[in-house]
């Protein structure tokens, strides 16, 4: 059905429509006018979809009319509109005697331009919010990417034995690039059936891993050879590549059904690093 209405009239509503800021007598006119003419919802749709994808914002096309009407009044005004240079533009033109109807169609340019540049702010802060958005996101990347490029520098732990007629030592190599340490341990006496060394990596209370209630995480399980000695590379906790939240690695005696009850207490132990 064609619109017996003005093109500028029509493209009035449809910005005051989108904004939420017709009056009660025009929300009833467009309302009826959408009735009557389903097809104008799409011109509607463009202008709100323009609006509301500001984080993943596709390139939509307005119609061609409403689009060459935008410009127009941008290149025409170049600022905002003050009140006074409305009221002159108004009184101008019933002053000259131009009448009553132009008068009123002046005053709907007035509205027009007012309505149209709300979208144009609306469209404004949401590219602003857009930007700010990836801006935040192009930095998150940027740190995770360097996190994960960067370079640690080997730790080396050295363990003494608890006891002071013990012989017993072990070095723990850490490499927190590769987040595998080299054990090396020297003179422990072979345990019993049913009992396992645990290599525990000990943390500050507040670092932010899964911890026994002894602030420690269980890093491996092991037996020593005839001679007392062990050697192997096992995996870390990643912990290790803050190595200020490592406050100590120990070694004790656990049952081997269950070593991560941590019920023993340190045989080797240190608190140092190199």
């Amino acid at each position: 059905m064609a619109i017996s209405m003005p093109l500028e009239e029509l493209q009035l509503l449809i910005a005051g429509y989108v904004l939420g800021d017709l009056s009660p007598e025009e929300a009833v006119q467009f309302e009826q006018l959408l009735a009557q003419n389903p097809a104008l919802m799409e011109e509607v749709a463009h202008m709100q979809a323009a609006l509301e994808t500001p984080y993943a914002p596709a390139e939509v096309t307005p119609p061609a009319h409403l689009r060459s009407a935008i410009l127009d009044k941008v290149h025409v005004s170049g600022s905002e509109t003050s009140s006074s240079e409305i009221g002159s533009e108004v009184g101008s033109e019933v002053g000259s005697g131009i009448g009553a109807g132009v008068a009123a169609r002046s005053r709907r340019q007035v509205q027009l331009r007012k309505r149209l540049r709300g979208l144009m702010e609306v469209a404004a802060a949401a590219l602003i919010i857009a930007l700010g958005v990836n801006n935040y996101r192009l930095s998150q990347a940027l740190q995770t990417a360097q996190a994960e490029t960067q370079q640690y520098a080997a730790l080396t732990y050295v363990l003494a034995a608890t006891e002071a007629n013990s012989q017993a030592s072990a070095t723990v190599v850490a490499d927190p690039n590769d987040l595998e340490a080299t054990i090396a341990v020297k003179n422990l006496p072979p345990l019993p059936t049913g009992k396992v060394y645990a290599l525990w990596t000990v943390l500050k209370s507040d670092a932010p891993f899964t911890m026994d209630a002894k602030k420690a995480i269980l890093t491996e399980v092991f037996q020593v050879d005839g001679s007392g000695n062990f050697s192997q590379t096992v995996a870390i906790p990643k912990a290790y590549r803050s190595q200020d939240l490592v406050t100590k690695v120990a070694v004790t005696i656990e049952d081997a059904n269950a070593p991560q009850r941590h019920i023993g207490s340190p045989i080797l132990i240190t608190g140092s690093k190199s």
